[in-house]
């Protein structure tokens, strides 16, 4: 009970965050010494080795107004990152990986950060609920992008299931996990979400009808009421009736939540692969209701299979307004909400991801 309340204080003091971010000057001039927006695509075999196996020397896409550019760099990480396998989950630009009932967070893939002394925090050995399972993952969320001195960051883990556990990274020896059973199957397939303006971590049920809030004392579920979808051809609606769905929330800077759902399609003429079809946007209007959305103005929404969404303001970064930016597990391109207009491209890793500009 003592750990729990502590948790529990230790996320209510986030609204006064140790590390803000850093100013934007006049004019939506950014910093220089801020990263820049990021994808990860792949590794290149070096043939070398370490501890961890087998390294690659990274290979990411920056964005430079006005397109992507490839670049190779001199950083090498564990190859092991770039398979199935190898990830459970991303949230800061930090990976998460799961081996033997033992959760790590490693700090490899972010581009800015040292090779040669890679950051590795290694959690507790999972504890199992009764008649749940910590083998399959939906997703990892955290409070803040420090787990490794920041003792206020809390670190989320979704499994498949009724389960999310919880802990604090930065305690060393005295970490501890607070397991959470979630009662109501709506949410066993749902990803975690943390939200800078709740200070709470929340997950949209299936089918996007209700939503799941945690203060880590209690847990609380709000119904979210949708007004009608928007009007499209009874053949559109046929066939995203035939897709796999998803469903997705993420907070824009000055706090306005979004929800997002993913439509997918197996295409047997590609292998099988899971092809993007379409994406429907909901605004979340006070606690209750939503709206659907084919304008959120000037930003851009981040979503990938593996990593945390995440929101950025459009004009400061030189992106094109209200897209949307995705990695899937077989293509990845950019959406514009407004017309659905996609831009799509194949590819045949499902380790990639997103990573928002580090200050």
């Amino acid at each position: 009970m003592r750990s729990l309340l502590q948790l529990s204080r230790r996320l209510s003091s986030l609204s006064s965050p140790r590390n803000p971010p850093a100013p934007l000057l006049g004019g939506g001039v950014r910093f220089l010494s801020e990263t820049p927006l990021c994808k990860i695509l792949r590794a290149q075999p070096c043939g070398s080795t370490a501890r961890d196996g087998e390294m690659g020397r990274l290979v990411i896409a920056e964005y430079r107004e006005p397109c992507w550019e490839t670049n190779a760099l001199d950083k090498k990480v564990p190859m092991s990152l770039m398979t199935e396998t190898g990830t459970v989950g991303a949230s800061h630009g930090w990976v998460a990986t799961l081996k033997d009932g033992v959760v790590s967070l490693q700090d490899d893939l972010i581009p800015t950060a040292s090779d040669s002394e890679p950051k590795r925090i290694s959690l507790p050995p999972l504890q199992t609920l009764p008649h749940c399972q910590t083998q399959l993952v939906t997703n990892v969320a955290m409070s803040s992008a420090s787990p490794d001195e920041d003792e206020d960051c809390i670190l989320a883990v979704k499994f498949v299931g009724p389960q999310l556990s919880l802990c604090r990274p930065a305690l060393g020896d005295k970490v501890e996990w607070l397991n959470v059973r979630v009662k109501d199957p709506g949410f066993f397939s749902s990803r975690v979400m943390h939200s800078k303006r709740d200070n709470m971590f929340s997950m949209p049920g299936a089918g996007g009808m209700m939503t799941g809030y945690w203060d880590l004392e209690k847990y609380t579920l709000r119904d979210r009421y949708f007004t009608p979808h928007p009007e499209l051809f009874q053949s559109e609606w046929d066939r995203l009736c035939r897709c796999c769905r998803s469903e997705h929330m993420v907070e824009s800077p000055t706090g306005e939540t979004y929800f997002v759902k993913w439509y997918t399609r197996r295409c047997l003429r590609s292998r099988g692969m899971a092809l993007t079809e379409r994406f429907l946007v909901f605004k979340m209007l006070g606690k209750e209701t939503t709206q659907h959305t084919s304008d959120i103005g000037d930003l851009c929404i981040f979503l990938s299979s593996k990593g945390e969404p995440f929101c950025l303001q459009a004009s400061l970064y030189g992106l094109p307004r209200n897209c949307i930016y995705y990695v899937g597990s077989d293509d990845f391109g950019k959406v514009n909400i407004a017309d659905n207009v996609m831009v799509k491209e194949m590819t045949s890793s499902p380790a990639p991801y997103f990573i928002p500009p580090q200050p």
